[in-house]
């Protein structure tokens, strides 16, 4: 997995993407003291039961990993 050059960036804007996708499609409802890291997981979750990104591998699933794939996500946005 190549880390992506601006991956923090783009992972604060996959936050926030899946935030708006999420809430605007009505399955999810966000609070303040939600940590980053469960929306995250939910957003990549709720992506990968839409079929909007392609899921990893059961033995892959991380936290970096999620991060990652989520930032390739945004940065295709």
């Amino acid at each position: 997995m190549k880390k992506l050059k601006n991956e923090k960036e783009l992972v604060k804007k996959a936050l926030a993407l899946g935030v708006a996708y999420g809430e605007k499609r009505g399955v999810v409802e966000f609070e303040p003291t939600d940590s980053a890291t469960d929306k995250l997981e939910y957003i990549y979750r709720l992506l990968v039961h839409d079929g909007i990104i392609q899921p990893l591998p059961a033995e892959q699933v991380s936290q970096k990993a999620i991060q990652h794939r989520l930032a390739m996500w945004a940065a295709r946005q």
